[in-house]
């Protein structure tokens, strides 16, 4: 009976399940992963993934590579931009992709942790990067008194970048 039902049953939501490719992402067409998103405790190592892709296809669009986050990411874990982009070149999975940063960085799990959380509630501070961070929340959505940190404003910028309304 399994094996009928296997066989007959069509999965309505299929083609939205395999719509964006992870190995080769499309950033033209959608945003990468939530910063929020974590790969080995590591906020924001899945949106850096996705960057690094689809820089590296040529399907970046305004998404830059080696940003100030993704500086971050690289500062804190002692791996050089270049080389984290070599092995993207390589076409290695996140998977493949977290125990290449593990065996690079020296951070222990409760570091990750700390750091993930820190990022997590960055808030602009600098002068020049709040007049930045305001200018884009006004034009975003001036009414929405709960965007503070950096999350929240690249979360929100996705959301409206791609057709969403605030």
């Amino acid at each position: 009976m399994a094996s009928t039902l296997s066989q007959s049953y069509k999965n309505p939501s299929a083609p939205a399940a395999v719509a964006i490719n992870y190995s080769t992402p499309d950033l033209t067409r959608h945003p990468p992963r939530s910063p929020r998103t974590r790969l080995g405790g590591y906020a924001h190592l899945p949106r850096l993934l996705d960057k690094a892709r689809a820089v590296a296809a040529g399907k970046g669009g305004d998404f830059h590579y080696n940003c100030p986050f993704d500086q971050q990411f690289f500062s804190f874990t002692g791996i050089g931009h270049k080389a984290f982009m070599a092995q993207i070149r390589k076409g290695k999975s996140d998977s493949e992709m977290l125990a290449y940063v593990e065996s690079r960085s020296p951070r222990k799990p409760f570091e990750i942790e700390t750091w993930s959380s820190h990022l997590e509630h960055w808030v602009p501070s600098v002068p020049d990067t709040r007049a930045f961070f305001n200018d884009v929340h006004r034009k975003n959505a001036p009414e929405r008194a709960d965007i503070g940190t950096w999350f929240e404003w690249l979360e929100l910028d996705d959301y409206v970048t791609y057709g969403g309304r605030p």
